[in-house]
């Protein structure tokens, strides 16, 4: 039996939950914006504190690794390595678009799941990367990688040699954006999808299973790119 925290901060969603063998007891999420390094140490704490758990009850703590937010990225794996350090607990760490495809293959949402019900439809994670470009990859329903990560700028014929051959289902926080330049008879959207922790549990659970663990000394978010600081636009007094 295992019981392992999960957390995921790569999206503007905050998402904590607690699972034993894959199955989520309790979760706490905010979309509040930029309230990650606020919120996350306290939802841990109410959700261990309600279910009379301290840290040293858990076998592991899974973080979702990106890509996504420089910042949210660089707390959520801030507070799992230093979980981990403090309770020699392992680190498990899983793709936030593997999270979010996921969540596809397991949604009740009808328009979904009649996507997928061609064994030749795709599924495409999106979080949004600012202005026309998300960081993306392509899914087969078996899980299998048909398009590996990229940072995508998206425009006018982009994934049209899929489109032409099969259903493509877009989801994520970077879909919405990409809506009207992707529109296509066979493009499926399905919206307000973001990255949940309860959807990692099952990742997680799979992972510590066959003991899949990340050297946590030397573990880093997966940004895709560098963080680029960018200077206000009324320049900086002196």
């Amino acid at each position: 039996m295992a019981s392992i925290l999960n957390i995921e901060t790569a999206t503007p969603l905050c998402s904590v939950a607690v699972a034993i063998d894959g199955k989520v007891i309790a979760q706490r999420e905010s979309f509040e914006e930029k309230s990650h390094a606020s919120h996350l140490a306290v939802f841990i704490k109410e959700l261990l504190n309600e279910n009379s758990l301290k840290i040293a009850d858990l076998d592991a703590i899974a973080v979702g690794m990106g890509p996504g937010s420089y910042t949210g990225l660089r707390i959520g794996v801030s507070v799992a390595k230093g979980l981990c350090f403090g309770s020699k607990l392992p680190l498990i760490a899983v793709s936030t678009l593997e999270i979010i495809y996921n969540q596809a293959i397991t949604s009740p949402d009808t328009v979904i799941q009649e996507a997928l019900k061609s064994r030749d439809t795709l599924i495409c994670p999106m979080i949004d990367a600012r202005r026309m470009e998300v960081y993306t990859c392509l899914y087969y329903i078996s899980g299998e990688i048909a398009e590996v990560v990229t940072a995508k700028i998206i425009v006018a014929g982009s994934f049209s040699q899929h489109l032409h051959r099969q259903k493509v289902i877009f989801l994520g926080s970077g879909m919405e954006k990409c809506r009207e330049v992707l529109a296509h008879a066979n493009a499926v959207f399905a919206s307000g999808v973001y990255p949940h922790a309860s959807s990692l549990a099952l990742l997680s659970e799979q992972a510590f299973q066959e003991q899949h663990f990340e050297e946590t000394a030397y573990f880093e978010p997966f940004y895709l790119k560098d963080f680029i600081a960018t200077v206000p636009k009324k320049g900086l007094s002196v």
